[in-house]
């Protein structure tokens, strides 16, 4: 070996410069052929639409096609059913490396609780802005006889009246009864409500600290 080593320092220059080419050269190679498997190159699987699938079916499709998953959300829709993915990500057609967990949001099982808030001698602004607050959506108003006009009474569902920090589902649809300001027999033509769609364009919070003197 040394005798070898000791022919190989006597030799010309250019063939130290030749032999470290060729070495670069080997090392330049190996070195790409490991960053392709290392990289999974040109390995590139389709994302299944597993929209609408309970978690346990798209599992199965998802392992198909050498893709992980993990349930990081879940959120309340009627347009699907209990338990069903209603979101991933990336989406279903895009092209991924195998291996790559794909990110799933499902359906609830229930739908999302609120607590009702207490509304009793608030005004009709403050009380909606209230439930609105709160994250219920679908709030009528029904005007009742009664003392003070735009006078917030109570809150009910389905004809019962609700009690404050009763959890109620928010997709519930929920009527605020309000008093029309008058004690003879209600004449609805005669009252000039506040506009519902003026209370949504105003920011929840305004109108909850709002202490305006509306009696």
């Amino acid at each position: 070996m040394k005798r070898f080593l000791d022919k190989l320092v006597r030799l010309p220059l250019w063939y130290h410069l030749l032999f470290a080419v060729i070495l670069s050269c080997i090392l330049l190679v190996v070195t790409l052929k490991w960053l392709e498997v290392y990289t999974r190159h040109n390995q590139a699987v389709i994302v299944p639409d597993v929209k609408g699938l309970s978690v346990d079916r798209a599992s199965g499709f998802l392992k198909k096609s050498g893709l992980r998953h993990s349930v990081i959300d879940s959120v309340f829709s009627k347009e699907a059913a209990p338990g069903a993915i209603v979101e991933i990500t990336p989406t279903a057609g895009s092209k991924v490396k195998e291996g790559r967990i794909i990110f799933i949001t499902v359906n609830a099982q229930t739908a999302q609780m609120g607590s009702v808030p207490e509304v009793a001698d608030l005004s009709l602004r403050q009380a909606y802005a209230l439930l609105r607050a709160r994250g219920f959506e679908n709030v009528e108003t029904k005007y009742i006889d009664g003392e003070y006009r735009d006078l917030a009474l109570r809150v009910e569902s389905m004809g019962r009246t609700l009690n404050p920090n009763e959890m109620v589902p928010l997709n519930s649809a929920v009527v605020l009864i309000v008093s029309n300001g008058y004690t003879e027999p209600f004449r609805e033509d005669s009252i000039d409500s506040i506009n519902i769609e003026e209370i949504d364009s105003i920011p929840a919070e305004t109108i909850a600290n709002d202490d305006e003197n509306w009696f």
